[in-house]
Parts: structure tokens; C-alpha cells; sequence
């Protein structure tokens, strides 16, 4: 007597392959196969004979089997009893919006994203928008006029974006989402685990298991570019006295080159983002922050003063500081983590502190000096 292959190896072949299932009768659940959308049931490999809930059936060799497996997946399978071999059958893929468990049966997502999902989401629907802003500051011009309302226009596209995005997400219509649970990094690139049974044919078992943190960041960059040219180039034509023809419409076709960029780096780098943005947030906040002071000669807080624009990119920075803490700390002790939000305001004191000691004129003339 011989095992069968179902009791030896594990339901389906590869990380992320599982059995949908079926049927739902009180208490007792139908599987799909992981090869056929039939029943799947106990086989056993019995001296000769390969049985399927009972029924014999004859063993099948592998191009009978091959061709049994392509007849199954084109509904022309009537008998229950004659199957293909394990090694042969075809692992079902999970519908969207579900994911395989640890029995390798595919789940409905019904949970909801927790505090540190909505900040990784609100980090990638910051990144359009501060680049925005960025290009809108970068090609306004000192004396145009147009940049408040650009930066405005800007920040009710993003936010019209992802309210829809949340809408048209399930359940639709809804500002809710239901979504599965990130285990792991492998998680987003589930494309990278297919199994290969044979060392040669490889199964296609791709499916989104981190539902739906991964699509829903494109469809977000979709309509923020669509909002985008149906409204910017129709404020600029208008308000954009102050900037030359060429100079105009540059921040919108410096959008156009962005979004790609931005599209690219969540599907190739959307895991580890996920896992690194907390400290991106920190790094590249206070990389900027100390650029601008630096750039614009602020040495005390008297030049923070002197322009209401400082102050705006200083609490801004701020802002993005506050996050980056929050995101890692995630706040699930009160206590620990809120003291954390003190050290805010920490690198600017530091910058106005000590930019009169590593001035360069200073520098080079204690230098010349000896000293």
C-alpha cells in the first residue's frame, strides 16, 4: 500500500498557492482541488487503482493525465473519479481580495487596515502632493502670484484622489476597507515564489496578499493625474500672468514625468517601502529642512522671521518629522511614545544653535589667522 501524494506533500505546492473554497454547508466547507475547480477530497494510490472519494478509477499516465487536466479546466470533466496525477495539476490562484492561510485555503480579507497601514498609505499619498509643491515652488517665480492657488489646486486633487480611491475600493461606496494582513515581506512579491514541481514548468500562484495596499496605490496616482489635467492646465492658463509661455505649464509636465517614477517604484519597491518609510520620512525631512535653512541664510530666529514662507516650510517640516515618529513608535503605548513628539522642534534648535560656529567666512579666517 502506498501513501498518497496528498499525505506526503503539502495540500498545494508553493508559499502562496491555495484551494478556494466551493461551498459552505453549516459547518462543513468544499474545496477546490489544487488543480480543478472539483471537490477535492481524500485520494488514495491503493495497488494499482487511484480512488477519488470512493469512486476507482484507473491510474493515468503523465500525457493521459496532461490531457485529463486540460479537459478539466475546459468544463468537459463529468466523472468526479478520474483525476490527474498531484504532481501535474495546475495550483488555483486565489480570487482578489483573498489570501491563502496556513492550511493553504483561500480566506475572504475581511479585516481592516491597522494604524500602521493607513500611515504607509497616507506616506504614499503625500509623495505626489509634496512633489508638487516642490516643481509649483520650483517654476512659479519670485514675482508670480499663482503659486498659493497652484499649491491649493494641488492639495484638492490629492484629496479628492484619495477620497474616491477610498470609494471605489470594497466595499464600494464606502470609506472603509477591508484588507489582509502583511505577515511578511514576501508578502508583496508573491510573484517571486511560484513553485516549479518539475524544475522545469513553473505554477503561477500570484495573487495580491496584501490586499489591497499594493493596487490601491496605483488607482490613488490614476486619478490623481486625471484630476490633474483636467484641472491645472485651466487655473494656470489663467492666473499664471506672471510666467512666461514656456514657463507656465512646467510643473505640470514635470508631474508627468514623476507619476511614472512613482509608479514604478511602488510596483518594484512597494515591500520595502512599506517597511522603510517611517525612516525615510526622518532622514530626507531633516536633509531638507537643514538644505532650505542653509540656502536661505537662516542663522537666527530673527531670519525665520523675516518671511512668512520660512515659517510655513519650518512647521511643515515639523510636520513630516511628527509623522516619521509616529510611524515608527505607531503609538501603541501613549505613555512611552507621546513624550517622543517633544523632539520636533530638536534639529532646527540644533541648526540655529550652531550655524554661527560653522560659518565659512568664520572658518576661513580663523583659518588664515592660525588659530
Amino acid at each position: 500500500m502506498f501513501r498518497s501524494a496528498v499525505d506526503i506533500q503539502p495540500a498545494c505546492l508553493g508559499l502562496y498557492c491555495g484551494r478556494t473554497v466551493l461551498a459552505v454547508n453549516g459547518s462543513v466547507e468544499t474545496y477546490g482541488d489544487c488543480g480543478v475547480s472539483l471537490p477535492y477530497r481524500k485520494r488514495e494510490l491503493l495497488g494499482g487503482t487511484f480512488t477519488e472519494g470512493g469512486a476507482e478509477g484507473p491510474v493515468l499516465n503523465r500525457s493521459q493525465a496532461e490531457g485529463l487536466r486540460k479537459r478539466e479546466e475546459n468544463g468537459m470533466m463529468r466523472r468526479a473519479g478520474l483525476k490527474s496525477l498531484c504532481p501535474l495539476m495546475l495550483p488555483k490562484v486565489c480570487p482578489r481580495g483573498q489570501r491563502t492561510d496556513d492550511n493553504k485555503i483561500c480566506r475572504e480579507c475581511v479585516g481592516s487596515p491597522d494604524r500602521y497601514d493607513w500611515l504607509y498609505l497616507g506616506f504614499m499619498a503625500m509623495l505626489p502632493l509634496v512633489l508638487h509643491w516642490f516643481f509649483i515652488e520650483w517654476y512659479s517665480g519670485k514675482k508670480s502670484s499663482s503659486a498659493l492657488l497652484q499649491h491649493i489646486t494641488a492639495s484638492l486633487e490629492c484629496s479628492v484622489a484619495a477620497v474616491v480611491t477610498l470609494l471605489v475600493s470594497d466595499p464600494v461606496g464606502s470609506l472603509y476597507i477591508r484588507s489582509c494582513k502583511v505577515k511578511k515581506l514576501s508578502d508583496w512579491y508573491t510573484m517571486l515564489y511560484n513553485p516549479s514541481p518539475d524544475y522545469v514548468t513553473t505554477v503561477h500562484c500570484t495573487h495580491e496578499a496584501v490586499y489591497p495596499l499594493y493596487t490601491i496605490v496605483f488607482i490613488y496616482y490614476a486619478f490623481c493625474l486625471v484630476l490633474m489635467m483636467l484641472l491645472r492646465p485651466l487655473l494656470v492658463k489663467k492666473i499664471a500672468c506672471g510666467l512666461g509661455k514656456s514657463d507656465r505649464f512646467k510643473s505640470i509636465y514635470a508631474a508627468l514625468y514623476f507619476f511614472p517614477v512613482l509608479t514604478v517604484l511602488q510596483a518594484v519597491g512597494g515591500g520595502l517601502l512599506y517597511y522603510a518609510f517611517p525612516y525615510i520620512i526622518l532622514v530626507l525631512s531633516l536633509v531638507t529642512l537643514a538644505v532650505y535653512m542653509s540656502a536661505s541664510e537662516v542663522e537666527t530666529f530673527k531670519d525665520l522671521l523675516v518671511r512668512k514662507k520660512r515659517l510655513v516650510v519650518l512647521f511643515s517640516h515639523w510636520l513630516l518629522h511628527a509623522y516619521g515618529i509616529i510611524s515608527i513608535s505607531k503609538l501603541d503605548k501613549l505613555e512611552q511614545d507621546l513624550p517622543l513628539l517633544a523632539l520636533v522642534p530638536a534639529p532646527a534648535l540644533f541648526y540655529l544653535l550652531t550655524a554661527k560656529y560653522t560659518e565659512p567666512s568664520r572658518i576661513l579666517s580663523e583659518g588664515g589667522n592660525g588659530h
